[in-house]
């Protein structure tokens, strides 16, 4: 992907423009006034229709400046005028957008009074402030790879009203420093959304000395996910009109007037409540179950949902700790394994590729934690009851875990249960094998019990439990990052399909060649039994043979039944910032104690 200049791009569009060329510029086509009237001249006015009309091949498409279509129909009217200075000059609007411009050369200053310049989506690391005209009123300079303001900020352009500086890399304490009125007086409205900024006091102070501005866009920066964010920067710039698209009521000023001096209450840590309720659609697992099988082993089956989120949260939360536990589990290739969230010698977060949770990339291993659900039974549909409250004081993590997504995944735990050995069994030694006489066994009366305890439930021995991730679905949070305060959604895992029990594939996979021969040989004796037994077609009574027939028309006009269409699997999610709507809502709650 190659770079250019600022200039050599404006050159290139205005070469474009063909103002020499017909049907512009003073060429043999142009009739003239004493020239004679030839068939090969045309009028200006019909040059100009040539210019105009919509499916004329002439008509100029490109919308990078207004003043390019103004410019191709004066050199129709009047061609003399187009000199090099003249066209520079005429100029007031340049839109270069998406033309991987590199850097703004000194050649920009040949156009003299131009207002209006758009660079966005380009490659633009530095903004000289010396190669700017001072005549500059717009810069827009969305969505390029500015770093810093230093170089914008050193020599602004005196007339500036508007300064478009978002999606760029910016938030460092010097940019803040960089967005005062001494640079900008007459800046009326900024664009400082989808940045890096994260101090919403020191930006909101800078932004204070700012004495013109009416217009101010910030969504899309980690302290606009706070919740004292837009309440406190409403209350403390009383000249904005207009915020992150918005207007700013005076139903807005009522309620969060005097928020501007409890600085102490304003933190830029964001408190995120995640909740899951229902889980409903996984299927059940015994229905395939062989009610004959033997008792032991018991298998149980438990379900939850484990996600990823950032690591830092308060224990704020109903049902169980949100965290997985730590002890060990057995993957499906009955490897024992750790807990996903933790290692057991070191503590710190293994890799989720030795578990069984799907792999991530090394931004989620780092910088989120795993959690999970209460594990529950199996039922037609799970009341998860879970809700965690998360303070994140790292809002730059916030804001690129919102960005990723949320993934939730689907857990399936199995556990096989054995009957312990009772304390008899092992102590009794095992005795001699001797000839009974079996009447002297029937004539033996067992000896009475003395002191008989009753017997309460066998004890049961648990393997390691086996977890198996079913499915796993992607939510996406970027509405979060812009101004939503709340994502709601019914997660839909797809439909899952239970497999039946290993033990019934085992079986039949266990048929030794001696029990297919011994079929086979069963096969053929039944059918010479059948050859023998069957009567001949004179022997068959016709009213037998009506049966048949009745029977077999009314299978072939039986229709079959529609097999119904599988049920997804799905939970319901809520992810909610907490955002303060009044004054009140700043001051903590406190409960009353009572005397006594």
């Amino acid at each position: 992907m190659s770079s250019t200049i600022l200039s050599a791009a404006i050159e290139k569009k205005i070469r474009r423009l063909c103002l020499t060329d017909f049907p512009c510029g003073n060429g043999p086509w142009r009739r003239t006034k004493n020239g004679s009237d030839e068939a090969r001249t045309e009028s200006p006015d019909v040059l100009l229709d040539l210019l105009r009309y919509p499916r004329s091949p002439w008509t100029y498409k490109d919308t990078w400046s207004p003043q390019a279509s103004e410019l191709r129909e004066l050199a129709v009217r009047e061609p003399k005028r187009l000199s090099k200075d003249f066209i520079l000059n005429y100029f007031t609007t340049i839109r270069i957008t998406g033309k991987n411009v590199s850097s703004v050369d000194e050649g920009l200053l040949k156009f003299s009074k131009l207002e209006e310049l758009v660079l966005s989506s380009n490659l633009i690391s530095e903004i000289p402030a010396k190669h700017l005209p001072g005549t500059l009123k717009i810069l827009e300079l969305r969505a390029n790879r500015l770093s810093s303001l230093s170089g914008l900020a050193s020599c602004p352009p005196p007339q500036l009203q508007y300064l478009g500086l978002g999606s760029n890399s910016l938030g460092s304490h010097q940019d803040i420093c960089d967005l005062t009125g001494r640079h900008w007086p007459r800046l009326a409205c900024l664009d400082l959304s989808n940045c890096n900024f994260q101090e919403q006091q020191y930006l909101v102070a800078a932004l204070e000395t700012l004495p013109c501005l009416k217009t101010l866009t910030l969504k899309g920066n980690p302290f606009t996910m706070t919740p004292s964010y837009p309440g406190f920067t409403v209350d403390s710039l009383p000249q904005l009109s207009c915020l992150d698209s918005s207007w700013v009521t005076t139903e807005d000023r009522y309620n969060f007037f005097g928020l501007a001096r409890i600085n102490d209450l304003v933190e830029d840590v964001a408190s995120v409540t995640l909740s899951l309720t229902r889980l409903r659609g996984i299927p059940d697992p015994l229905m395939h179950v062989d009610k004959k099988a033997a008792e032991f082993p018991i298998v149980t089956y438990k379900y939850f949902i484990s996600y990823r989120f950032c690591s830092r949260h308060t224990p704020d939360h109903q049902g169980e700790d949100g965290k997985l536990d730590t002890s060990p589990h057995v993957t499906e290739d009955n490897s024992v394994r750790p807990d996903p969230g933790s290692d057991g010698n070191t503590g710190k977060n293994v890799s989720v590729l030795d578990t069984a949770v799907p792999a991530v990339d090394a931004y989620e291993t780092e910088l989120l934690s795993l959690y999970a659900t209460p594990k529950l039974s199996w039922s037609e549909c799970l009341d998860l009851n879970y809700t965690l409250t998360y303070s994140i004081s790292c809002l730059g993590d916030l804001k690129k875990f919102f960005t990723h997504g949320l993934h939730l995944n689907l857990m399936e735990e199995k556990t096989l249960s054995w009957l312990a050995p009772s304390e008899e069994a092992q102590h009794v030694k095992p005795s001699p094998t001797k000839k009974k006489d079996k009447s002297k066994e029937k004539n033996k009366t067992p000896p009475k019990a003395k002191n008989k305890k009753k017997k309460g439930p066998p004890e049961l021995v648990h393997d390691p439990p086996i977890r198996k991730l079913l499915h796993s679905v992607h939510i996406p949070m970027q509405s979060l990052v812009q101004g939503g305060h709340r994502v709601s959604a019914v997660c839909d895992f797809g439909p899952l399909h239970m497999e039946p029990p290993p033990k019934q594939e085992e079986e039949t996979e266990k048929r030794t060649k001696g029990d297919k021969k011994k079929d086979k040989k069963t096969k053929d004796n039944k059918e010479a039994k059948e050859k023998q037994k069957k009567p001949t077609e004179q022997q068959k009574s016709p009213r037998g043979k009506g049966k048949d027939a009745k029977k077999r028309d009314m299978d072939e006009h039986t229709v079959p039944p529609v097999p119904l269409p599988p049920v997804p699997v799905t939970v319901e999610l809520s992810v909610e910032l907490q955002k303060w709507k009044t004054v009140s809502d700043a001051f903590p709650s406190v409960t009353p104690v009572e005397n006594g």
